[in-house]
């Protein structure tokens, strides 16, 4: 997959079949419309681009909105590359980008710098600028591409049981900790990537010795406080080692901050500074707070055989 910023100028279109979005998480709503996108270039003898944002475009709309991403523009990157899409396009989103008519839009930048022949939406997919008395949609998108020689489709939703798949609904199950239902709708566990830093070595007191994640994303989204089984995976490893997980501010202890504490299974090995990824399966419970080291001690034994149970099924 080629990737092209549109800062770039030795950038030269070929026509294209093109999806536009800022496809957060990658989610299997999104794969299903990339996958039309290939088919439909593959059909006409064009090529296959995803155009997207560096940034949140509500990052520009809104300075005091802070994102909870469900990936990172890498994280975005490499599951895209994965769909088989020939090309994707970075766009910068600023104010200059954000006062643009969706019709302006398509002109300026989907037809004359992408060379956009066919154009698939999301089923609820809105691009241009919007005020409040704007109402475009769907089928002004088909007119102005009517206008423009650009073909408009509109993808269908995908569902999960009866969910509707879109990037809104998986943070709400993240935050929530309904982990399980999130990589239903992701088709793929949840991740979060850090550096393990030090601690207070409670756990390894308490015969659990947890590597402690400091995200390197700040805006990428912690899941819902609790413990969790986890898959847990190093830098350049190909496969994984099985963990438990605890997220919160260990009340136990009269903790005043949050906390990513992983525990990993028949692993003993110095991870200080390291890279690790975790992968969220199951959520066994919520924070809390035990009466005692020894009852904490006691139900943390019982969410490791659970954790087992669970990742070995």
């Amino acid at each position: 997959m080629r990737i092209i910023r549109l800062s770039d100028d030795v950038f030269r279109p070929l026509p294209t079949v093109a999806t536009i979005g800022f496809f957060d998480g990658v989610h299997r709503g999104h794969r299903y419309l990339i996958q039309r996108v290939i088919e439909t270039a593959r059909r006409e003898q064009l090529l296959s681009t995803v155009v997207t944002f560096e940034h949140h475009p509500r990052q520009v709309l809104s300075t005091d909105w802070h994102p909870q991403l469900l990936t990172t523009l890498d994280e975005k990157a490499a599951l895209l590359a994965a769909t088989g899409v020939d090309q994707l396009v970075v766009l910068t989103f600023d104010a200059e980008t954000a006062a643009l008519s969706a019709y302006d839009f398509m002109r300026d930048v989907l037809q004359k710098r992408l060379d956009v022949k066919v154009l698939l939406t999301g089923y609820d997919n809105h691009f241009g600028h919007r005020t409040k008395d704007s109402r475009e949609g769907f089928d002004d998108y088909v007119e102005y591409g009517r206008r423009l020689g650009m073909r408009v489709v509109q993808g269908a939703p995908q569902m999960v049981g009866d969910v509707r798949v879109s990037s809104s609904k998986v943070r709400q199950m993240l935050q929530a900790g309904d982990v399980a239902l999130a990589a239903r709708c992701l088709g793929r566990p949840y991740e979060l990537t850090g550096t393990v830093v030090g601690g207070e070595h409670v756990g390894t007191e308490l015969g659990f010795p947890t590597a402690n994640l400091q995200p390197t994303d700040g805006e990428k989204l912690v899941p819902a406080a609790g413990v969790y089984a986890v898959r847990v995976r190093f830098a350049g490893a190909q496969t994984g080692r099985l963990g438990m997980m605890n997220i919160g501010s260990r009340p136990t202890f009269s903790g005043d901050h949050q906390t990513l504490e992983t525990h990993i299974f028949d692993f003993h090995d110095n991870l200080y500074g390291q890279p690790l990824t975790v992968q969220f399966v199951e959520r066994l419970r919520s924070e809390q707070k035990f009466v005692s080291r020894e009852a904490l001690t006691v139900q943390l034994e019982a969410d490791a055989r659970q954790s087992l149970e669970i990742l070995n099924r």
